[in-house]
């Protein structure tokens, strides 16, 4: 394989770094509190983790090809369609086994999912199924696509796809419509070294962040002599030729088994990439023997747990672990506390004007998997969250473009925030004090900050400042500038 440069691309940075004089070039980028990248000081607010809101039950994957095991989900939003991508196989088996099949169901709304007939293969006896790809053991196994949103992409190859496990590499697919899928060449695009396993979903997208295709995959990583299912990342600017991968690390969190890294440019942010990922708990087990008898889950199915948790990276090969608790914990029921049961789908699609959703794959090895929607308000993933006694926080100091500030927040009744701009060192540009400010109250996606003066900050556009939020029983998710 053949391998580019690392000076050129492994260690490109998605998100603003600090210049020579210590400025943040935020642009009119959207900036998500989901880390500390940007604050620079913080009192009696804190950076709160979500909770997603139950939508309910979308799909059971009842059909004979798809069953007890259907796994690895993609959700694509592509103008107003959505594709669900995933993989069926109604019976255990080894990894990469010829019951394999890749599926598609379709939505209009993110909500509802029909299963197209596509009479590609025939599957059980029927071509009236909705396979997408079959009789290509191991490569479904994982298949998980992407639109290729690089300018200039050819038609016929919009869509691609990776697919594959330790035996096969990763071997790289293209689509003119996401139905009809083909090889983009025999070989694996990215072979397989013996510490890269490639046995759960790995996944890749176009950054317009860092210019290249970036992929994010499972390998292992020995940590005082326990293995833990890691992940590592490489870069490519063809889709063919990809850099020497790196690991990924995670700052001074605890070293936790990612079965799936679900990463992906969040689309309103698409500097920042967002993963709702598996977190796998091996030997944790909940269930009595009883108990796992009594929701038919396969006998091998039950001797662990795990949950969804939140990580992010701002590009290079660092995840930001911020918030260590789970996101979506796996509730009520024993058929919640099984093996590989909560596995996220990949990405975060909108479904409403105020809305975003991701998917959770439910029951696994059981007849009664299904998958289930979880909405969270757009840009919601987390916030600095200020309690009624009051808090604020004043952000490192930031260069921006534009002649507004929005905000996306909310406040109870009783709540509010201010905003005041200051210069470097911290003093309240005149015009723009916390005096001047108009108090903010209610919740919107889409605020535009204000002073007594009005509006426009176009008169600071370039110039280094910082942003001071004094906020009581409030919610702050994201901010922009704009025109």
């Amino acid at each position: 394989m053949k391998r580019l440069s690392l000076s050129l691309l492994l260690f490109a940075a998605a998100g603003a770094a600090a210049d020579s004089s210590g400025v943040i070039d935020i642009g009119s980028r959207r900036e998500l509190f989901v880390d500390i990248h940007l604050i620079g000081q913080m009192r009696g607010a804190h950076l709160s983790l979500a909770k997603p809101v139950d939508a309910g039950p979308v799909l059971q994957l009842d059909r004979p090809w798809e069953g007890a095991f259907s796994a690895y989900f993609t959700v694509i939003k592509d103008g107003d369609r959505y594709r669900l991508y995933y993989r069926g196989v109604p019976k255990a088996g080894s990894d990469g086994n010829s019951n394999e099949v890749t599926c598609v169901a379709e939505s209009t709304d993110g909500v509802k999912w029909t299963r197209p007939d596509l009479g590609l293969y025939e599957v059980h006896g029927t071509r009236n199924n909705n396979v997408i790809l079959a009789n290509q053991a191991p490569l479904t196994h994982n298949f998980s696509p992407f639109i290729d949103t690089r300018p200039g992409v050819p038609p016929a190859e919009r869509w691609k796809a990776l697919a594959g496990i330790h035996s096969s590499g990763l071997v790289a697919f293209v689509s003119p419509d996401g139905i009809h899928w083909r090889k983009l060449r025999e070989e694996p695009v990215i072979p397989s070294p013996k510490e890269f396993v490639f046995d759960s979903q790995n996944v890749a997208f176009w950054s317009d962040a860092d210019q290249s295709y970036v992929c994010y995959f499972r390998s292992w990583k020995r940590i005082q002599g326990i293995n833990y299912r890691w992940v590592s990342r490489t870069l490519s600017k063809d889709f063919v030729h990809w850099a020497v991968p790196v690991e990924m690390t995670y700052g001074d969190a605890p070293p936790e088994h990612l079965y799936t890294n679900q990463t992906s440019a969040y689309f309103r942010a698409p500097h920042l990439y967002v993963g709702v990922c598996a977190r796998f708990e091996p030997g944790r087990q909940i269930l009595t023997d009883e108990q796992a008898a009594t929701v038919r889950v396969d006998p091998k199915y039950f001797k662990d747990c795990s949950d969804a948790v939140l990580i992010t990276s701002r590009g290079g090969n660092r995840y930001d672990r911020t918030f260590m608790e789970g996101f979506l914990r796996p509730g009520l029921g024993w058929e919640n506390w099984v093996s590989r049961s909560n596995y996220p789908a990949l990405n975060v699609v909108p479904t409403g004007a105020n809305e975003m959703s991701f998917y959770v794959g439910r029951n696994y090895g059981q007849p009664t998997i299904y998958l289930r929607r979880y909405t969270l308000r757009l840009d919601g993933f987390a916030s600095v969250k200020a309690p009624y006694n009051g808090g604020e926080i004043v952000t490192k100091t930031v260069r921006f473009q534009g002649s507004k500030l929005e905000i996306n927040y909310a406040t109870s009744a009783a709540g509010g925030i201010k905003v005041e701009l200051q210069d470097e060192t911290g003093n309240s540009i005149p015009g723009f004090g916390l005096a001047d400010a108009q108090e903010i109250i209610g919740d919107e996606i889409a605020r535009v900050v204000a002073w007594k003066q009005g509006c426009d900050v176009s008169r600071l556009a370039g110039k280094p400042i910082r942003i001071r939020f004094v906020m009581k029983d409030a919610d702050l998710y994201a901010f922009r500038f704009s025109n």
